[in-house]
């Protein structure tokens, strides 16, 4: 049986060493509610304990973690990692902290024992209640794109949330356990949030990451659903690479994007087109941007804090779109469309869109889904976007729209 690994004092880079059997899934398999799990396409982190918290203020959020890790350092951590969720709304309160302990390994998709099934779910008499009804949801995508007609904005992402509840506590671990093992390559993650609340999900998009001078980001934006026939998932692809509305769509997200972090870098790569990323349940289109640095003082949490919210999780104009987001969506976003991810005391990290995602309490899930609309958009068309978005989390739970 392989032995988990030792506890680490940082978050080492990945390489391409082959790790030993079972390092990565010894993290998965050690999570427990309370420890902080996240797992990207470079490392693996399992975070116990809380050794500080970043606190609440006025001040921007890179400079109250930035302090927080330089206390850590002060009082004897040699290596602090800070860890942790932060909102949709940058005014509203994060949920990081400066773990006590990290231990890590490399990406799941580097141990063979990924690929072993997880247990399936136990059978559960869900109660689920959609909020808004999709007819709800419909009328307000409706009422945007004719907003949109009028000239008043460009794109909104709109989103609508499911509300699962269990007759008997739920299985949080065996949930992460699915997530993991259905799309290991993704980013995915199990948060805690507040007292008896966990964020957890796995989310298909890169907000940033930064190593030493390089940055890279992943937009996504453009979306279409996987078919399990194979031709016509394949015609799908490629009907989604030849979208006009989508291209459009994904085009406004990566100018955004290139604009955000050219004052920060001496060069940026972006490619003409985009390509396509899959996830066990969605199409999406894909652009991977390249930059190098100017100054090694941008961390890659004042990066992220610089590109959110991109227009692929708002619209634009930005404000514009949050006002048609207040005014249309009956629910908080909370943590929904914001950033989960990493970061160390010398601005390396990695910063995620965090989609595709539930809150968990007791006996309960708040799911969440979005689509971006656009004046070409047809309402049925993004409600059955959301609802296949959703599957990603329902798989884990087994249960139906």
């Amino acid at each position: 049986m392989p032995t988990a690994p030792e506890v680490a004092t940082h978050v080492p880079a990945a390489g391409p060493a082959h790790p030993a059997v079972g390092a990565a899934t010894a993290l998965l398999d050690g999570y427990s509610p309370g420890d902080r799990f996240l797992a990207t396409p470079t490392r693996t982190l399992l975070a116990h304990g809380v050794e500080r918290e970043v606190p609440h203020g006025t001040g921007p959020l890179p400079q109250r973690v930035a302090a927080a890790l330089d206390a850590a350092r002060a009082a004897g951590h040699r290596a602090p990692v800070v860890i942790g969720a932060t909102p949709f709304d940058h005014a509203a309160p994060a949920a990081l902290v400066v773990a006590e302990s990290v231990r890590s390994a490399p990406p799941l998709t580097a141990d063979p024992l990924i690929a072993l099934p997880a247990e399936a779910p136990a059978a559960t008499d869900w109660q689920i209640r959609p909020h808004p009804a999709p007819e709800v949801y419909g009328a307000g995508v409706a009422a945007a794109v004719e907003r949109m007609w009028r000239g008043e904005f460009s794109k909104v992402v709109l989103a609508r949330t499911l509300e699962l509840t269990a007759p008997a506590p739920l299985d949080i671990p065996a949930m992460l356990q699915r997530l993991a093992r259905r799309d290991p390559s993704g980013y995915t993650f199990a948060l805690p949030t507040a007292p008896g609340r966990t964020l957890l999900g796995a989310s298909p998009e890169l907000l940033v990451s930064r190593r030493g001078p390089r940055v890279v980001a992943n937009p996504l934006a453009g979306s279409a659903q996987r078919s399990p026939d194979l031709a016509e998932d394949v015609r799908r692809a490629a009907a989604l690479l030849r979208s006009a509305k989508d291209l459009h769509e994904h085009a406004v997200v990566v100018d955004a994007v290139r604009e955000a972090l050219a004052p920060y870098c001496t060069a940026l790569e972006v490619p003409e087109g985009p390509t396509l990323v899959r996830t066990a349940t969605m199409w999406h289109l894909s652009t991977t941007v390249h930059g190098t640095l100017a100054t090694p003082d941008a961390s890659a949490l004042e990066l992220a804090c610089a590109l959110h919210p991109t227009p692929a999780v708002c619209g634009t104009p930005t404000d514009t779109a949050r006002e048609v987001i207040g005014a249309t969506e009956p629910f908080d976003r909370g943590f929904f469309t914001g950033m989960i991810g990493w970061g160390d005391a010398h601005g390396d990290g990695e910063w995620v869109v965090t989609i595709r995602c539930a809150e968990a309490a007791e006996r309960s899930l708040r799911l969440y889904a979005g689509a971006g609309v656009v004046a070409a958009s047809d309402p049925a068309a993004e409600t059955a976007e959301t609802a296949a978005k959703f599957r990603t989390f329902l798989h884990a739970v087994g249960a139906e729209l």
